[in-house]
């Protein structure tokens, strides 16, 4: 395997910044072997494997060590790029966007600190897996639920900080984030909000404290190394009621999203709710040579076909209502009205009373599972997925627009079509998954092309993704280009302010420190 140092970082160097790192967490926790170094690469690159590849990786295992690492790659300006277990597929997974960059695995910290059941609250650490936290819950008797995303493998912690989203009324997880404690690119240690006074009271409450507040500043960024945070957890219900309908047409999407917003934001229903495609199930079902044997995208006339088949709707929708039971009553009767005036197409209805078990698919009831892993098998061979995500207005006009331009795109480069949905509240997160098998230079080469112009041509209609794969991480921060890019030029300001060294994740997101701006792509 080809081996990659630090920038500007001699072998010499970077012998003696691994020899500290040795000292300072266990020298089993300093990982340098091909082996490890394959671990940390971007297993769903789509591209050479070495282009994203780390120099080692660090793993130490609690807030003390994490300042010694700090400290120690501040004095050989060898730079880390912070994961909390690295299991982002489709975005980058566990690699660094500044190749030669050493991975700071943040996977053994996984304390649960405390769970507070009274006020619905939880303050864990990175490591912390959504089964991990599911688990405890349940041990503790179930009084509280958490939020999770459709696949979750994945880090509680990672997932918030990166804007991950969920399908209960605590869905966008990032908003549920209250009081963190970070290590700065100096070494040095603060908390935010009301955790700033010593033995506040309300540090994990309060989503604000006393002049600025900073928690948002940690999400998404590279200015400091959250090494724990509180997240509110939502009471568990005493009933809940899951209403199901199919929708035949590709269009219908557009009423949909016009019946489901006014509820939305009036309260009446409180989950983010979660509008997949036909791909997005039958995936599950087998891959892709069990419907269509040929190359090319699978046509209109075959997608009937199997709709038929498999009796599925274009689009399903499932919606969940949550609380007492008179009361989901009421609001269930208010949605199916709703929907009604649209379609007579038939509305499953599935009730769930606390107490009763779950199924490893019920993500809206907070059931972590892995079951859409295997949609990563869907093109057959080292199947691998990118999810472009564009967030969109939550009306038909705009989530028209942005599926017409999106299939328009697929077809011009010949790829089967999976988009979702996910309304937020007043706006729409748009997850159109692009599949391929990498050992597939000419389909590579073809995604990639495709993601460049999904980029441009969404941008030109006025929208751009919340979050991106460590490709187009400078691509998708030059679209917000206000004022001449004034964003990345303030986060740039800050960045430089805060980590002079430029060792905290080079690169993520766009934002650059002076020390590595001459790799960012502009």
């Amino acid at each position: 395997m080809k081996r990659v140092l630090p920038p500007n970082v001699s072998a010499a160097q970077f012998k003696d910044a691994l020899a500290d790192f040795a000292k300072a967490i266990g020298s089993d926790w300093v990982l340098s072997s091909d082996e490890d170094i394959a671990t940390y690469s971007d297993i769903y690159n789509p591209g050479p494997e070495e282009e994203w590849l780390p120099s080692a990786a660090v793993a130490p295992g609690s807030v003390e060590e994490v300042q010694e690492v700090v400290r120690i790659a501040n004095k050989y300006k060898t730079p880390l790029w912070t994961v909390a277990r690295g299991k982002n597929l489709g975005y980058g997974t566990a690699a660094p966007r500044l190749p030669g960059s050493i991975v700071l695995d943040m996977g053994r910290m996984k304390k649960i600190r405390m769970v507070d059941e009274e006020l619905g609250y939880c303050v864990i650490e990175p490591g912390v897996s959504f089964f991990d936290l599911y688990e405890h819950l349940q041990k503790m008797g179930g009084k509280l639920m958490m939020s999770v995303p459709g696949n979750g493998w994945g880090s509680v912690m990672g997932n918030a900080l990166d804007h991950g989203v969920g399908y209960t009324p605590y869905g966008l997880h990032a908003s549920k984030i209250c009081g963190m404690e970070v290590v700065m690119p100096d070494g040095g240690m603060l908390r935010t909000g009301m955790g700033a006074m010593e033995g506040n009271h309300a540090a994990h409450l309060f989503p604000f404290n006393y002049g600025p507040t900073w928690d948002q500043m940690f999400t998404q960024s590279n200015l400091g190394i959250v090494c724990s945070m509180g997240l509110w957890l939502m009471p568990t219900p005493d009933s809940s009621l899951q209403l199901t309908i199919d929708i035949p047409k590709a269009e219908d999407i557009g009423w949909v999203i016009d019946t489901l917003t006014p509820l939305k934001v009036s309260g009446l229903i409180d989950q983010n709710v979660f509008i997949p495609s036909w791909l997005g199930k039958i995936s599950v079902i087998g891959t892709r040579k069990d419907f269509w044997d040929k190359p090319s995208a699978i046509p209109e006339w075959r997608v009937n076909e199997l709709l038929k088949q498999y009796k599925l709707g274009y689009w399903q929708v499932s919606m969940r209502l949550y609380g007492e039971v008179d009361v989901v009553k009421a609001k269930a009767e208010v949605v199916k009205t709703a929907f009604r005036k649209q379609t007579d197409q038939p509305i499953d209805e599935l009730w769930w009373h606390k107490g009763d078990p779950t199924n490893v698919m019920d993500t809206t009831l907070g059931v972590p599972t892995a079951v859409p892993l295997q949609m990563g098998a869907w093109v057959g061979g080292r199947s691998a997925h990118l999810g472009f995500s564009p967030v969109v207005p939550a009306q038909s006009s705009h989530v028209l627009g942005q599926l017409k331009r999106s299939q328009e795109l697929y077809a011009k480069y010949d790829v089967d079509f999976y988009a979702s949905f996910t309304i937020g509240g007043r706006f729409v997160n748009n997850i159109n998954m692009l599949m391929f098998d990498r050992d597939k230079p000419k389909d590579v080469q073809n995604i990639k092309d495709l993601f460049d112009e999904l980029i441009v041509v969404t941008k030109e209609a006025g929208y751009g993704e919340y979050r991106t794969h460590l490709n187009w991480m400078d691509e998708v921060a030059q679209t917000f280009d206000y004022g001449d890019n004034a964003m990345t030029r303030y986060n740039e300001i800050v960045k430089d302010a805060l980590d002079p060294n430029g060792i905290l994740s080079p690169g993520k997101q766009g934002v650059w420190p002076r020390a590595y701006r001459q790799f960012a792509r502009r």
